[in-house]
């Protein structure tokens, strides 16, 4: 702290002990000012331990003085990435938005923890302006989606900082499902997994698009072109992903490498796409169809595959598991009922049934969107 500061430092911490020995709230209010205007006019010049003074005295000084003028000082010094850690904490946990909000969506000083425990404490509003931040980690957007309403969960996918996680974005395709907007922002976005994709599309797909268009009925073919246009960047993102896991699966097949051994293994390790490529090697079929396939509501498509490939019980019992887990679906057949059912399922069954499966999705394809 250069002497200039320090002068001015010393004078007020003479008039502080005035204003709080007054009660005057006037007093206190203009203080506040004064030592905002101090601490935001060289922030960088303070160690650690002079911005803890300034923590306490601005602590004191937020107590007895109106919302409005705790909304400036949150204002002012929200941006700041060192600004008093816990003056920003009782700022983001005021009760009143506009003091809450500029601090949650953008002071550096709030931690994941500090986040999450705000988003399942207060409010909708407060939950938006977390939902702002620059970046977000996909801790804070589980909260988030859990716990948000539908403009809290939207602004979070719309948000290109977001992170989310498997389960986050599990909870996402069953929100889409009642809610067209969010459908569209979540199929939009490159980062969503290709199964959780795969899942949105078939639900929503056309749905979505009829709404979109019939939202905008002015404006329709536009509109629709655009929305073509924004799904087929975010697919080339997926796509790409795609192709390089598939190469690499192929990979191993030109080694001689990719066997029921590996599949397992891609199962054991929830690498749902990897899992999807060699099956589809393996059984001499395309990877949408596995695809499609894998992600059904009921198991009946993954044991004719795995019948196909001719895997064993103890790899389906893999993959199925691997299948609770990432697409999360759950069928009312238990598993001694399904290794029954696989031991009676024989080989020329199942590939009459992959036949049906193959032609039906040539079909659906085919249809004019």
């Amino acid at each position: 702290m250069n002497s200039n500061h320090a002068a001015v430092s010393k004078g007020l911490l003479f008039e502080l002990q005035e204003a709080m020995a007054s009660g005057n709230v006037a007093k206190r209010v203009d203080r506040l000012r004064r030592v905002t205007d101090l601490f935001v006019n060289a922030p960088l010049d303070y160690s650690d331990d002079q911005i803890a003074v300034f923590d306490d005295v601005f602590q004191c000084l937020i107590e007895q003085i109106e919302t409005s003028a705790k909304a400036m000082l949150a204002n002012r010094l929200a941006p700041i990435a060192k600004a008093p850690p816990q003056l920003m904490r009782t700022l983001a946990f005021d009760d009143a938005i506009d003091v809450a909000a500029p601090v949650l969506s953008q002071s550096e000083r709030l931690d994941d923890k500090t986040l999450i425990e705000n988003a399942r404490t207060k409010s909708q509003h407060h939950l938006l302006a977390i939902s702002k931040r620059k970046t977000l980690s996909d801790a804070v957007t589980d909260v988030l989606v859990e716990r948000g309403n539908q403009e809290v969960v939207e602004s979070a996918v719309n948000n290109p900082g977001a992170r989310f996680s498997e389960n986050g974005f599990r909870m996402l395709v069953t929100k889409a499902g009642q809610n067209d907007n969010l459908a569209v922002c979540l199929a939009l976005r490159p980062t969503i997994p290709r199964h959780h994709y795969l899942k949105l599309i078939a639900r929503a797909s056309a749905t979505v698009r009829a709404r979109l268009e019939a939202s905008n009925s002015a404006n329709a073919a536009n509109v629709s072109s655009a929305v073509q246009q924004a799904a087929q960047a975010a697919c080339a993102a997926r796509s790409e992903e795609s192709i390089r896991i598939q190469s690499l699966v192929q990979l191993l097949k030109n080694d001689g490498r990719l066997n029921e051994e590996q599949i397992g293994e891609f199962a054991e390790a929830g690498r749902f796409e990897e899992t999807n490529a060699a099956i589809a090697l393996l059984a001499n079929i395309s990877v949408s169809t596995v695809e499609n396939m894998m992600i059904e509501s009921n198991s009946e498509g993954v044991l004719v595959l795995a019948k196909v490939t001719g895997l064993s019980w103890e790899t389906l019992e893999k993959i199925l598991a691997m299948r609770r887990d990432v697409v999360q679906v759950d069928d009312a057949i238990n598993i001694e009922d399904y290794h029954s059912n696989y031991d009676m399922l024989k080989v020329s069954t199942a590939q009459q049934v992959l036949r049906f499966y193959r032609m039906r999705q040539s079909t659906a394809e085919s249809v004019p969107a």
